[in-house]
């Protein structure tokens, strides 16, 4: 089969239409959303409080609620956004901070995305999928090297790297174990983000233990959609990829994560089609809408002609606006905030094909998808966050136990799910510290780890005794215990 033919077998339009709304539209209305930022400028100081303790509440906001949030100028009411912003997270997710590392598998890809390294037209990128010895000798070097827990896998779109690879290469890592000062180092949890499937293919990644499934619409606008991805590929097909979610749904993939690429069209618009695409997923799954949405900024690529054309480049102020308003509008959500920011953001990532084994330099544009803004190690990082009082959660307990999916919505909703993460947190610090820290790390994640201790206890107290037993079983040598 031909690369062309197979991009055209791709989509299966009935998996779309299926979705579609009555009249064949589907769930972004370009117009309506525009509309509803331009009626919620100079937003009222007294709404914007009510819609605050809104969501302290733990609740969603409407659409018409976050485009007001989005229109506020006003510096105290900022400041007033982003103590309840912090708030919420602490409330839902306590001070705990999850880490994972990009694992890119494969550069090869049928689309021609104008802002993307990786796209077909650029003859200046190196190309190369990795083979399941090398997938073995990256997730070694992530696992045991750095001490990572948790991949996302990241794939082009293109024939050599399918569903069938993507599961070679899920099993693969799943089955590395390197050992390290007092036990043994695996991956235990293996998020995707890959072309979007169909309901047959996720099906299949739901067997050997897919993770999140995460694809990012990259814009919700629909014309700046098709100026960008052109007519040609599978991704050219904007709601082909809209619907994603709702298949990896029907599938059976309970966790599922969103995102947009900011920089490629307004700011305020991409975080109302985040919050529509949530509520949609909501509305038609029973209440299990995004289990994480990312908020990546454009940043330069080779060869990529977009860069210069944009005129939506999104600042730092504005940025965490973005975080602002998304943590406010969906507070149960988890927000990822990626390697393309600058420190302190991400840790140990490398995101050139073979990157981690072969330790090439962090910053070869003709080998990686996009530039970096962090290329601090792990170590670093969990350094940075010790000692401004944040503790490094490398836990993958509750995907195991059967947390996910609407068990996990209803306990992030009700702010229940943080204390199990808490004590797990503290765990797999102690694991994290006794395998992989040089002495100054340990020291600083030794005095956080004594005042947790005591807070975890307190904020947890039926599963004090199990928690006590595990963390010393765990100092002892023991791995991968979990409540």
């Amino acid at each position: 089969m031909t690369t062309t033919t197979w991009a055209r077998s791709v989509i299966k339009e009935e998996e779309v239409s299926r979705y579609l709304r009555d009249d064949g539209s589907d769930f972004i209305d370009d117009a309506a959303i525009e509309r509803q930022l331009v009626e919620a400028r100079n937003p009222d100081p007294v709404r914007i409080r009510d819609i605050l303790a809104k969501s302290r509440a733990i609740q969603t906001l409407t659409p018409e609620e976050t485009a007001l949030l989005l229109n506020v100028n006003d510096e105290e009411l900022l400041a007033e956004m982003r103590e309840t912003a912090l708030a919420n997270k602490l409330k839902v997710y306590d001070n705990r901070i999850v880490t994972f590392a990009p694992l890119y598998c494969s550069s090869f890809c049928v689309n021609n995305c104008l802002y993307c390294g990786f796209r077909a037209g650029n003859g200046e990128m190196t190309r190369r999928r990795l083979t399941i010895p090398e997938v073995e000798a990256e997730t070694r070097a992530l696992a045991g090297t750095f001490g990572h827990k948790r991949l996302v896998v990241v794939y082009g779109e293109h024939p050599s790297s399918d569903a069938d690879y993507i599961a070679e290469t899920i099993d693969a890592i799943y089955n590395v174990q390197v050992p390290t000062r007092k036990g043994a180092a695996t991956i235990r949890r293996v998020n995707v983000n890959a072309a979007p499937m169909s309901i047959a293919d996720l099906r299949g990644l739901s067997q050997v233990g897919l993770g999140t499934f995460q694809v990012f619409q990259e814009t919700y606008h629909h014309e700046t959609y098709r100026r960008l991805h052109g007519t040609r590929g599978p991704k050219s097909n904007y709601r082909w990829r809209l619907y994603s979610m709702h298949r990896a749904q029907e599938a059976g993939v309970t966790d599922v994560g969103l995102g947009a690429l900011f920089g490629l069209y307004d700011w305020k618009f991409e975080v109302m089609g985040l919050l529509y695409h949530t509520r949609e997923l909501e509305a038609r799954f029973g209440g299990v809408g995004a289990h994480t949405i990312s908020f990546p900024r454009l940043e330069p690529a080779s060869n990529a002609p977009f860069l210069s054309e944009s005129r939506y480049r999104v600042s730092d102020r504005d940025f965490r606006r973005i975080i602002t308003v998304l943590r406010l509008a969906v507070p149960y959500t988890g927000l990822i905030c990626t390697a393309r920011e600058p420190a302190p953001m991400d840790a140990s990532t490398r995101i050139g094909i073979g990157a981690y084994a072969e330790r090439w330099d962090d910053q070869e544009r003709e080998r990686q998808q996009f530039m970096l803004g962090d290329t601090r190690s792990l170590e670093e990082l969990v350094g940075d966050l010790a000692r401004m009082g944040t503790i490094t959660s490398f836990c993958t307990a509750g995907y195991r136990i059967g947390r996910t999916g609407e068990r996990i919505m209803r306990l992030l909703r009700s702010c229940e799910e943080g204390k199990f993460c808490k004590l797990n947190a503290v765990i797999t610090f102690r694991e994290w510290l006794d395998d992989f820290a040089g002495d100054e790390t340990k020291e600083l994640g030794e005095e956080l780890i004594r005042r947790e201790l005591a807070a975890s206890i307190k904020g947890a107290p039926a599963m004090a005794n199990k928690f006590s037993e595990y963390y010393e079983r765990t100092a002892s040598g023991e791995r991968d215990l979990y409540l």
